[in-house]
C-alpha cells in the first residue's frame, strides 16, 4: 500500500513539473511584454481579508504567499505525518541515507552563501533561500531524463525532498517571525487543541477539520508567525487511523484529495506570482552581487557537494546502503537534482528580503532560477547518460510495474 501510494505521489509530482515550468515561463514573458505593467499591477493588487474584528490587508503576492501556500504546506505536513508513521520515514534502515543526505544539502549550501555574503555587499540573512528543494521540479526531471531507472531513486530523493521540506519549515518558523501577538497565538493554540479533541471523536465530519484549519490559519496570520507554520502544524492534528476496517483514514483521504490542486493549482499560481523579472533587471551589478551568486552557487554546487558527500560518508561508514540498484552515477544525479529550489527558494527569499527591496527580490530571483536551471540540466543529463548505458547494456529497469494504475 505504501508503494502504491508514493507511486501515485511521483506521477503527479512528475506531471506538476511540467505546469510550473509553463507557469514560471509565462510569468518571465508577460514580465517583459507590452503587458509588463498589467501583471506587476496585478500581483501588487491590494486585498483585504476581515473575519469579525481581524481585518488584514496585504497585495495579491503576498495573499498567495501567506494564504494558498498554507494548503500547499498543509499537504507537505499530512505527506510528513504518513511518510513518518506509515511509508519510507517510519523505516529506521531506509530513512537513514536521505535524511543524512538532506542534512548535508542544507548545511553546504548555506555555508556557501554566508562564504559569499559575509563580505560588503553581502546579505547574510538569506542563508536559508539555497537550502531548499522544490519537490515537483526535482522528480519531474528525473522522470524525463531516466523513466526507466530503479524506483528506489525516486523512492530516495522524494523521502531526501521531504526531509528537507521539514528542515524548511523549521528555518521559517524560527527565523521569519518578526512580532507575536500573544493573544492571537493563544487562540491558535485553541483552535489546535479542538482539532486533536475532534481526532479522538471517531465520527467527527471533514468540515469539523476544515473549519478548524482555517480558524487555526487565521489566528496564526494576525499573530505574526508566517502562516506557512498554520498549515503544517494542523496537519500533524489530522486522525491517521481509518474510522472503521477497511477504510482510508482521514489524513490518507485528505493527502490524496488536495495534493493534485495543490500540484496543479496553488504551486503553478505561485510560480507565475513569483517568478517574474524583468530583462533590465539582468545588469552585471545583479548578476554578480553576493546575493545572486550566493543562492545560484548554493543551489547549482553546494547542494550536490552535500547531499552527495554526506550520503557516501554514511555508505562507507555503513550507516546507509545505495539505493537498491541504483550506480552512484545515477545517485550524484539525484544529488545535483536536489539543487532545483525553484518555488520553495522563491518563497523562502521572498521572506528573507524586504518586498520593497526590489534589488534584493532581483538577485533573488536571479539567482534560484538560474541556480535551478544549471541543477536541473547537469542532474538531467547524468542520468540521461545512465540511462542511455543501461539500455545499451540491457539492464534497464520498469520503475512502475503494470500492476499500479
Amino acid at each position: 500500500m505504501a508503494r502504491k501510494t508514493t507511486l501515485e505521489f511521483l506521477r503527479t509530482e512528475a506531471g506538476s513539473g511540467v505546469v510550473l515550468a509553463l507557469a514560471a515561463t509565462l510569468a518571465i514573458i508577460l514580465a517583459n511584454s507590452p503587458w509588463a505593467a498589467g501583471y506587476f499591477s496585478l500581483i501588487k493588487h491590494p486585498l483585504t481579508f476581515q473575519a469579525g474584528d481581524i481585518e488584514v490587508t496585504k497585495p495579491v503576492l503576498k495573499w498567495i504567499k501567506d494564504g494558498l501556500m498554507t494548503i500547499f504546506f498543509f499537504v507537505v505536513g499530512l505527506e510528513i505525518k504518513y511518510e513518518v508513521l506509515r511509508g519510507e520515514l517510519s523505516n529506521p534502515r531506509k530513512l537513514a541515507l536521505p535524511v543524512l543526505g538532506a542534512v548535508g544539502g542544507m548545511v553546504v549550501p548555506a555555508l556557501i552563501y554566508l562564504a559569499l555574503n559575509g563580505g560588503p555587499g553581502g546579505a547574510v540573512d538569506g542563508w536559508p533561500v539555497p537550502v531548499a528543494t522544490d519537490i515537483a521540479f526535482a522528480l519531474a526531471a528525473l522522470a524525463i531524463a531516466g523513466p526507466r531507472l530503479p524506483l528506489s531513486l525516486r523512492t530516495f530523493l522524494l523521502t531526501l525532498a521531504i526531509a528537507d521540506d521539514l528542515g524548511a519549515v523549521v528555518l521559517i518558523a524560527t527565523l521569519f517571525t518578526d512580532h507575536i501577538d500573544l493573544v492571537a497565538l493563544a487562540g491558535a493554540g485553541v483552535m489546535l487543541a479542538l482539532m486533536v479533541l475532534a481526532a479522538r471523536w471517531q465520527r467527527a465530519p471533514y468540515a469539523v477539520f476544515a473549519i478548524l484549519t482555517f480558524a487555526v490559519w487565521a489566528f496564526t496570520l494576525e499573530s505574526g508567525v508566517n502562516p506557512s507554520i498554520a498549515g503544517v502544524v494542523a496537519a500533524m492534528a489530522i486522525p491517521i487511523d481509518p474510522r472503521r476496517p477497511g477504510e482510508t483514514g482521514m489524513l490518507k483521504t485528505m493527502m490524496q484529495s488536495l495534493h493534485p490542486y495543490v500540484a496543479y493549482g496553488v504551486m503553478p499560481i505561485f510560480a507565475f506570482a513569483a517568478a517574474g523579472f524583468s530583462f533590465s533587471e539582468l545588469s552585471a551589478e545583479n548578476l554578480l552581487s553576493p546575493v545572486a551568486l550566493g543562492v545560484a552557487a548554493g543551489l547549482f554546487v553546494g547542494k550536490q557537494i552535500g547531499v552527495l558527500g554526506a550520503s557516501a560518508v554514511a555508505i562507507r561508514l555503513g550507516l546507509a546502503r545505495r539505493p537498491t540498484d541504483a550506480s552512484w552515477l545515477e545517485l550524484y544525479g539525484c544529488a545535483v537534482l536536489c539543487g532545483v529550489g525553484f518555488t520553495m527558494s522563491l518563497f523562502i527569499g521572498a521572506l528573507a528580503f524586504d518586498v520593497d527591496n526590489p534589488t534584493a527580490q532581483s538577485a533573488v530571483r536571479l539567482g534560484v532560477i538560474g541556480g535551478s536551471i544549471l541543477a536541473a540540466a547537469l542532474g538531467m543529463a547524468a542520468l540521461a547518460w545512465s540511462q542511455v548505458q543501461r539500455d545499451r547494456s540491457g539492464t534497464a529497469v520498469d520503475p512502475q510495474p503494470a500492476t499500479h494504475h
